[in-house]
């Protein structure tokens, strides 16, 4: 049976040289704990979302969040890796695949940490069933944008200083974190929109997936968006 004995603090503290340490001395190990960890913490964050509308609702984005953290984690490293080979850097494919996999496990720690201040405001805040509760939903949308703009702030300026540490180069590492970052973006936004609702609406179903899940994509949906705003 697997037992984790990976350390965390380490992790947390993310200093370049120790990072590094363990991606090349800890084996599978690191592998299978930073997944492990990027689980069970982003569940917890998820819960403290989706749990306003409704129980279930909170549970879905339980399962939903921890998903979507473990796609775009694979489909960035997998991409990312070649990226990197392409770019010249010095690190090999299971490297930029742990580098990447520990950005995204930081930031489900911050998020997870986020989850006792996300609950004190759902507990604050006007409930699905009052009328002022388009209040309480725009409140609890603009903490998870800025908690999630914070923990990849975090979890991304630990990585440009692992990949610097690792290819010792400060133009080739930021030519490999602008082109993480451009696909992280796309292919998160994408499947954050495939896989909505997480907060749920006030006059919104309580639903796992949209029926029309995948209809339209998330940049048409700023676009328009933008439009009705400016016109």
């Amino acid at each position: 049976m697997y037992r984790m004995n990976f350390p965390i603090r380490k992790l947390c503290r993310g200093i370049p040289g120790e990072l590094a340490g363990l991606i090349k001395n800890s084996g599978n190990e690191c592998l299978y704990s930073c997944f492990i960890l990027a689980i069970l913490c982003s569940s917890v964050y998820g819960l403290s979302v989706g749990i306003w509308r409704a129980p279930l609702q909170g549970f879905y984005v339980a399962m939903k969040f921890p998903f979507l953290i473990v796609l775009v984690t694979v489909g960035n490293a997998l991409i990312n890796g070649i990226f990197a080979k392409v770019l010249g850097a010095k690190m090999t494919f299971r490297e930029s695949f742990i580098a990447v996999l520990m950005s995204f496990t930081i930031a489900s720690v911050i998020l997870a940490s986020f989850a006792p201040l996300m609950l004190c405001l759902i507990w604050n805040c006007p409930s699905v069933s009052e009328p002022n509760s388009i209040i309480s939903h725009h409140g609890i949308l603009l903490f998870n944008v800025v908690a999630i703009a914070f923990a990849g702030a975090v979890s991304n300026l630990h990585l440009y200083k692992l990949v610097l540490h690792l290819t010792e180069s400060k133009v080739e590492s930021r030519r490999i974190i602008f082109s993480w970052l451009a696909v992280n973006l796309l292919l998160g936004s994408q499947l954050s929109w495939i896989m909505r609702p997480f907060i749920g609406g006030p006059k919104g179903a309580v639903e796992f997936l949209r029926e029309n899940a995948f209809a339209g994509n998330f940049f048409e949906a700023v676009f328009h968006t933008a439009k009705d705003l400016m016109f």
